[in-house]
């Protein structure tokens, strides 16, 4: 007999060839009905023999599109209607949507075998995509998913296109991206402001110049790169002197995965990460040196190609690794849009290779790595944003602003924690644009009435993001604390919100409860009942507020005043700067200089001591030095790192290191003495804390837990004591996972809203 049945379907179901296969699963059983993408995902009416029904949704849950994730299904009795066939519908908007919009995919075998077959339509065609593949959220302007709420609501399909997209056995069919030469866009070569070329004559002569030494701004899914010769040191010299960027390594695109095998030590987890339908730059250690791309380091960052314009470019003749870095000056946001390329590029790029298709917003490439726990995104944005990462316990709309730097957003609709990709440094105009535009996405994608709102922030009230907040006009806005929605962050991705933990915070900067500059935290407590401040790194001076995270021995300077006889540092083996002394009189007249736990401050110092005297060009790099060097020691003894009165004491740390420098021993050995030093105090005091307390779980995030020599001893320093250890996946330990963090501790209600008065000079420090 037959019967009905409702069906919705929530998860990344929509842009990612779920009602195509929904159509056919439905023929398959002998099934009547539709299928329509709805508010909460995909919406599915049955009528058929029960048992048939059965087998559809069995079907479904187990072989759901790969670029699928289903995360809830709910069948319910309907009416039986006596329909004869089964249909996809148009959609519909009934309230408020919550459905995960797909990240962009990388191109699919079948297209890429049309790219290459001379017998197909879309041979050599740039934008081939289909419902297996393709862009998505770069290219989505509203919901729900159809081509006129995309970036391709400019070209009609021609009656080849709309043949496949209404043919429900073709695998274009309702593929909203849809396209072909004739009837989509295509790719221009411009040079010294001249069209030279277009399709794939463009493409031919961009590999030309690319062999030929030239720096070509290349569109992709996101945004430009820049891309040039890897093995060509002249050109990757030129790149770094035109885009202003001294030392930071640049990310490298490989022709495909035997290039990479020869260039990186490539484990099994690294290769599926690399070749996963995310695609990001995937952190290794380098086989050997490509001068010029990743200096003082050894490790790589790849990705494969994983668009067909990226990948007809190999197959024209471009170097087999391209460095292919966002196209931007020094720290600004990636260039997406066309004419704004044109102009901050233009002294850069010999040549721009540029797609007709519009970006709606820009996404940035993902960096991930194998880490000590597992992977771990280092930046979360193409492939992996917007995906919801968290169901969290709250009906209201909440809106989490993040951090000033390495930015992200996060909206909280119906308990579904909805990600922004990497949004980048708030004190760049451009990048503060790039905020607000990403608010205005989501608020707007999302049909949220902003005076509905809970929006949260951090407390430090001259971050850009605290003030930024109070222009929403939102019906709540209050203040969390940094340190705490790191730990947040972690058990948000678990689920885990009664559960008691230690959680050590380690970074560079969060401002504190009592208004001075923290960074080396532990904490006691859970998600529901919120953290308790247990202990910290012992206090120190911060000189001249930001500058001292951009000169490691001004960073120093606030640690070594507490040390009683300490050389005269400016001579050998030392070598500070004049700087040095300039930040010991601030200290000692009390101008300009702040307390901070900060550990990334300590990891500064340190890093001076070994010979890091000059200025750090990015975010992080002194640090990033002292862990390169300590792997090149053995494994050593540590350096003492003592608890007094619950504080980490670094004073006899910082002693042995001027110690065994003096005495002429090896830097790295130095440096890894130090890290291990580091770990077997932080270890000391959490088996003292979690034994007090009988607590079994640790959580680590922050930006030092991007360390993983750090990582790799405390594994091993904890593991005898059987305590779990969890650290972030879902989102960076960085400071891009801090929005996920305010939304977490935002659901429980647990706020920090005392008011603290700051000095100037001391936003990011």
């Amino acid at each position: 007999m037959a019967s009905a049945c409702s069906i919705r379907v929530r998860g990344v179901v929509q842009g990612v060839g779920f009602r195509p296969f929904v159509y056919r699963l439905a023929y398959a059983n002998t099934l009547a009905g539709w299928v329509l993408n709805g508010d909460q995902g995909v919406e599915i009416h049955l009528e058929g023999a029960e048992r048939d029904m059965e087998t559809f949704v069995q079907e479904m849950r187990s072989k759901h599109p790969s670029a699928s994730t289903i995360s809830e299904i709910e069948v319910e009795p309907a009416h039986y209607e006596g329909l004869n066939e089964f249909t996809i519908r148009e959609s519909h908007r009934a309230g408020r949507p919550v459905v995960h919009v797909s990240p962009d995919l990388p191109v699919c075998e079948d297209c890429l075998k049309e790219c290459f077959d001379p017998s197909d339509r879309r041979y050599r065609y740039p934008y081939n995509n289909c419902t297996n593949c393709g862009p998505r959220y770069s290219v989505i302007l509203a919901l729900p998913y159809d081509r006129a709420s995309t970036t391709m609501m400019a070209w009609p399909m021609d009656a080849y296109c709309d043949s496949e997209y209404h043919d429900p056995a073709n695998r274009r069919f309702h593929a909203q991206p849809v396209a072909c030469s004739n009837c989509g866009p295509n790719v221009t070569l411009r040079q010294n402001g001249l069209d030279l070329a277009s399709g794939w004559d463009a493409i031919r002569r961009t590999a030309e110049l690319l062999c030929e030494g030239s720096i070509v701004a290349i569109k992709g899914l996101g945004g430009y790169h820049l891309a040039c010769d890897a093995r060509n040191p002249i050109a990757t010299a030129a790149l770094r002197s035109r885009k202003y960027r001294k030392e930071k390594p640049f990310a490298l695109m490989v022709k495909d995965i035997v290039t990479a095998r020869r260039l990186v030590f490539l484990t099994s987890d690294a290769e599926a990460l690399l070749t996963s339908s995310a695609s990001p730059i995937v952190l290794a250690q380098a086989r050997l040196e490509l001068e010029g791309v990743s200096p003082d380091n050894h490790d790589l960052g790849l990705m494969l190609p994983y668009t067909p314009i990226q990948h007809l470019l190999f197959a024209a003749g471009a170097p087999d690794a391209l460095v292919m870095t966002s196209a931007n000056r020094s720290n600004e946001p990636i260039a997406y849009e066309d004419a704004d390329a044109l102009r901050r590029l233009s002294g850069i790029a010999d040549a721009f290779l540029i797609g007709e298709r519009p970006i709606a917003r820009r996404v940035d490439d993902s960096i991930v790595r194998v880490g000590a726990f597992g992977p771990v995104v280092l930046r979360r944005s193409r492939g992996y944003a917007p995906n919801a990462v968290a169901r969290l316990q709250i009906k209201r709309p909440v809106l989490a602003l993040g951090s000033d730097l390495k930015n992200t957003i996060t909206l909280v609709v119906d308990g579904h924690a909805f990600v922004s990709h990497h949004i980048g440094d708030l004190s760049h105009y451009q990048g503060f644009q790039a905020f607000a535009k990403t608010i205005e996405d989501f608020i707007s994608m999302y049909d949220i009435d902003t005076g509905d709102l809970l929006v949260v922030h951090d407390c430090h009230p001259q971050y850009a993001s605290t003030n930024h907040a109070a222009t929403l006009l939102a019906q709540e806005t209050r203040a969390i604390q940094h340190h705490r929605a790191h730990l947040a962050s972690v058990l948000a991705e678990r689920g885990e919100w009664e559960k008691s933990i230690l959680g050590v915070s380690f970074d560079g900067t969060g401002f504190g409860d009592d208004g001075s500059i923290w960074g080396g935290e532990i904490f006691i407590g859970s998600l529901e009942r919120g953290f308790e401040r247990a202990a910290h790194l012992r206090a120190a001076a911060l000189p001249g507020g930001d500058g001292a995270a951009q000169y490691p021995v001004q960073a120093a300077s606030g640690f070594l005043v507490q040390i009683d006889g300490v050389p005269d540092l400016t001579q050998p083996p030392f070598h500070f700067t004049s700087r040095y002394q300039d930040a010991v009189q601030l200290i000692h007249h009390d101008v300009r200089t702040f307390s901070t736990t900060s550990v990334g401050r300590l990891f500064d110092a340190a890093a001076a001591l070994l010979g890091f005297v000059g200025e750090s060009t990015f975010e992080g790099q002194a640090a990033i030095w002292l862990e390169q060097l300590a792997r090149d020691s053995a494994s050593v003894e540590a350096y003492p790192f003592p608890i007094t009165d619950k504080e980490l004491d670094f004073r006899p740390l910082l002693e042995a290191m001027i110690r065994d420098r003096l005495r002429g021993r090896g830097v790295s050995d130095i440096a890894r003495s130090f890290q291990r030093g580091l770990a077997a105090g932080t270890t000391d005091l959490i088996l003292r804390l979690c034994h007090g307390r009988s607590i079994d779980t640790v959580v680590l995030s922050g930006g030092v837990f991007q360390n993983e020599l750090l990582l790799e001893d405390l594994k091993s320093l904890l593991r005898p004591h059987r305590l779990e250890i969890w650290t972030n996946h879902a989102v960076p330990p960085n400071d891009g996972g801090i929005s996920l963090g305010q939304a977490a501790l935002a659901a429980f209600g647990n706020f920090n809203d005392t008011k603290h008065a700051v000095r100037e000079g001391v936003v990011h420090a």
